[in-house]
């Protein structure tokens, strides 16, 4: 990822190159440059091993999420509502992909990164906009941190209230001491600098978490009380925290860009029937299904997590929490990574570059800072389904749905944006969706954490 202060203005840079394309007025001309052609992956992905990633990706704490957040819509509005906010996320992240390729195709650059293809398209665009080109990297990397951390918060307390279950059984502690006891092996795993040494560890998360979902529905399967007893509909206003959830647990705008950025035929990537739209359908039906025959199990005792509702007399349960423990664990480590390379390698590397040996012990300091960091917000808020509605209301919003719409505006200004204008008034709707999702679920999500406390 490149730095502010070394990004140049890459458009002069390729201006000025021989054989480059020529301008019409704004725009940059070059029907044959294609930036699929020109992307040298020493291992790039097949379209299978795309669809297993983005699957493994996207099969997190959000899904346990799910029932909870059914609970805050109720079985008929959270099954619609999870299908259409899956419906949006996948058209955005659509909007997203396609957007970068023009900007590739109009610069020609193989790849881009969110953070520099938001400063092109906004530099680009209208003339009201151009100006905050020169904040976008900043914005969109603080977000992207923001949403890693929130990540890693949700991480801290699903272990330590997991582990406090299995725990009260033989000695009561309170949960924050669980996450400070955890505090050690959390920093231990994220001084490992090298993503290599962890995809192993990453592999055994992903099997143990495809095993405990199964296990979890043979749970919530038995005796199903019927349907009349759950609400249809809840309370609108609750459903900001639904809206929160939901987004949090379907929306990975870094995993996508990442694994369409590598694989092997990236233009398999989109289309109706492609790579992207067959995994959201799959994650679609997996959220749906957990979400309305866990609320449908639970009702209003849903938690924050469906492990935390399972019986803590049987071994079987006592298992799944171990196994999910274990493999949020791990994840911690991949999760934190994203947030420690925007820190370090954008923003502060270049600083410390001529201190020799001791740039690796500023390194490790920031590596440290960042989980200390993550640790104090879980111990100050240890609200789990509070903590996935606020981090996805507050950062996906904006990052899913509001900035892939911006950049659309931008990159098609001002004579490309469809008869009557209709694709600008399109996503006009769009980021004024993302402004009052991010609002709301925000505001009900932090009044909610600050009534938790009362």
């Amino acid at each position: 990822m490149s730095s502010p202060k070394k990004d140049v203005n890459l458009d002069m840079q390729l201006l000025s190159k021989p054989g480059s394309p020529t301008r019409n007025g704004d725009t940059i001309v070059d029907d044959n440059y294609d930036p699929h052609l020109h992307r040298n992956r020493p291992h790039p992905t097949t379209n299978f091993e795309t669809l297993v990633h983005l699957l493994k990706g996207s099969l997190g704490t959000g899904i346990l999420a799910m029932p909870q957040a059914f609970y805050n819509a109720g079985w008929l509005s959270g099954f619609i509502n999870t299908i259409l906010i899956g419906a949006l996320c996948t058209y955005c992240l659509h909007v997203l992909v396609q957007t970068q390729y023009a900007l590739c195709k109009r610069h020609r650059v193989p790849i881009l990164t969110y953070p520099i293809s938001m400063k092109m398209a906004l530099a680009e665009g209208p003339q009201c906009l151009r100006g905050l080109s020169k904040y976008a990297v900043v914005i969109v990397d603080g977000f992207m941190i923001v949403y890693q951390l929130g990540i890693c918060c949700v991480y801290i307390v699903f272990v330590a209230t997991n582990i406090k279950q299995l725990v009260d059984v033989y000695l009561v502690l309170d949960v924050k001491l669980h996450c400070l006891i955890l505090l050690v092996p959390l920093i231990g795993i994220n001084m490992i600098r090298n993503l290599k040494v962890l995809a192993p560890f990453s592999s055994l998360a992903n099997v143990i978490t495809f095993v405990g979902i199964g296990m979890i529905l043979y749970y919530v399967c038995q005796d199903l009380p019927s349907i009349s007893e759950r609400e249809a509909v809840a309370d609108l206003g609750k459903f900001p925290l639904f809206f929160g959830t939901t987004l949090f647990a379907l929306e990975a705008v870094g995993v996508i860009i990442a694994l369409e950025n590598n694989m092997a035929t990236p233009k398999s990537f989109g289309g109706t029937c492609g790579v992207l739209n067959s995994g959201m359908t799959v994650i679609i039906i997996l959220y749906a299904g957990m979400g309305f025959l866990g609320y449908l199990k639970y009702g209003a005792d849903a938690l924050g997590s469906v492990t935390l509702n399972l019986p803590e007399g049987e071994w079987v349960s006592q298992s799944i929490r171990v196994l999910f423990a274990i493999a949020i664990f791990i994840s911690y480590g991949l999760q934190c990574y994203v947030p420690v390379d925007i820190i370090w390698n954008v923003y502060l590397a270049d600083k410390y570059k001529d201190s020799g040996k001791k740039q690796l012990v500023y390194e490790m300091l920031v590596r440290i800072v960042v989980v200390i960091t993550t640790f104090l917000l879980a111990v100050a808020i240890p609200r789990l389904g509070l903590f996935i509605s606020l981090f996805g209301a507050l950062c996906l919003s904006a990052l899913g749905i509001a900035f892939p719409a911006i950049m659309e505006i931008c990159v098609r200004w001002p004579d490309q944006l469809g008869p009557g204008k209709l694709i600008l008034w399109k996503d006009i709707v769009l980021i004024l969706l993302g402004i009052v999702g991010l609002a709301a679920g925000t505001y009900t999500s932090v009044r909610d954490i600050i009534y938790s406390f009362q």
